[in-house]
């Protein structure tokens, strides 16, 4: 089973498209969604675990030119 987080992306002026196109090459990240106001970018992201998603954040997202900061919410699952 895996990890479903939305990670929500703000990006430096003029920045979303150069943003958009290198998280499409995340293999992780299922959908991309820019947005009007704060955060830029919505995407919902799928990991094996809470590392892989500490990786994919710090290493990948963190990484790509342009980002400006992330907030991060992992989906939990309830029992009912």
């Amino acid at each position: 089973m895996s990890d479903r987080a939305y990670v929500l992306i703000n990006v430096l002026p003029g920045q979303t498209i150069n943003v958009v196109r290198a998280l499409s090459e995340i293999k992780e990240i299922k959908t991309i969604d820019p947005c009007w106001g704060k955060p830029d970018i919505f995407t919902v992201v799928e990991v094996s675990d809470q590392d892989a998603l500490t990786t994919l954040v710090l290493t990948k997202i963190h990484a790509i030119e342009g980002v400006a900061q992330t907030d991060t919410h992992l989906v939990y699952r309830l029992k009912t």
